[in-house]
């Protein structure tokens, strides 16, 4: 078991430190925390109508900032393909699976890190401006649970577009095909039957609620299975195209 996982550690380690020395990525990651922050606090802070309070303006910020989480998502592994690196990479880690999952894990860990983050300094930002904008906020009705659950629904939008990456290889494939997808589509579909089963509308259940048939759990099993399902098939392309 040791002389199993002592590689995989490895293999995780250096595509760890392999994303920290991408300054695109390090500059997404903060686009996501500052854009949330200041999307919240905006609303917070008051203007014309009634001022949300301070968990609301949270999770009306997580629409616009999914983007950044879908550029996160994209950027490890086409970088690989499109600056030629992922030939001296395979050649490091021979194992397509065992590349694919630290690799994977990295990314995962990332986007963990920057989904909390975000939802956390956006929460502060918004308690501050709650404290000195003008008016009274509206009384909350989110709490820890729906915070935490828009925390791993960022996350989960990540991975699918890291997953659509994977497939897709190069990077303006797969951030159109994954904006398209969770942008574009659902409001194409409005309130139809179909549009429950895209994984954006699917994931945001983890903290909106209120769909008949999924529930947050369901829902984040449904967008599990977009990650899993493109995961697999991005895994079988790259055994195929680089063996």
């Amino acid at each position: 078991m040791r002389e199993t996982l002592t590689p995989l550690r490895n293999a995780f380690a250096a595509e760890l430190a392999k994303l920290f020395t991408l300054p695109a990525i390090r500059l997404a990651a903060l686009a996501a925390v500052a854009a949330s922050a200041c999307i919240a606090g905006a609303l917070a802070s008051g203007g014309e109508g009634p001022r949300p309070a301070a968990g609301e303006a949270v999770l009306f910020a997580v629409p616009f900032v999914q983007a950044c989480f879908v550029l996160l998502g994209v950027l490890p592994m086409t970088h690989e393909r499109d600056g030629g690196q992922l030939r001296t990479s395979l050649s490091a880690v021979p194992s397509r699976a065992r590349f694919v999952l630290a690799k994977t894990s990295a990314v995962a860990a990332l986007l963990a890190v920057t989904a909390t983050l975000t939802v956390a300094l956006s929460l502060g930002a918004a308690w501050v401006a709650t404290r000195v904008g003008e008016g009274v906020p509206q009384a909350s009705s989110v709490n820890a649970a729906a915070l935490a659950g828009a925390a791993a629904y960022l996350a989960l939008i990540g991975l699918f577009a890291h997953a659509t990456a994977l497939l897709l290889r190069r990077f303006v494939p797969a951030l159109v095909s994954v904006l398209g997808l969770v942008l574009l589509l659902p409001p194409l579909l409005g309130g139809t039957e179909h549009a429950r089963w895209l994984p954006s509308r699917a994931g945001e259940l983890l903290y909106t609620g209120g769909d008949p048939v999924l529930t947050a759990a369901t829902g984040a099993l449904v967008l599990g299975g977009w990650i899993v399902a493109v995961g697999v098939a991005g895994l079988a392309a790259l055994r195929l195209r680089d063996a």
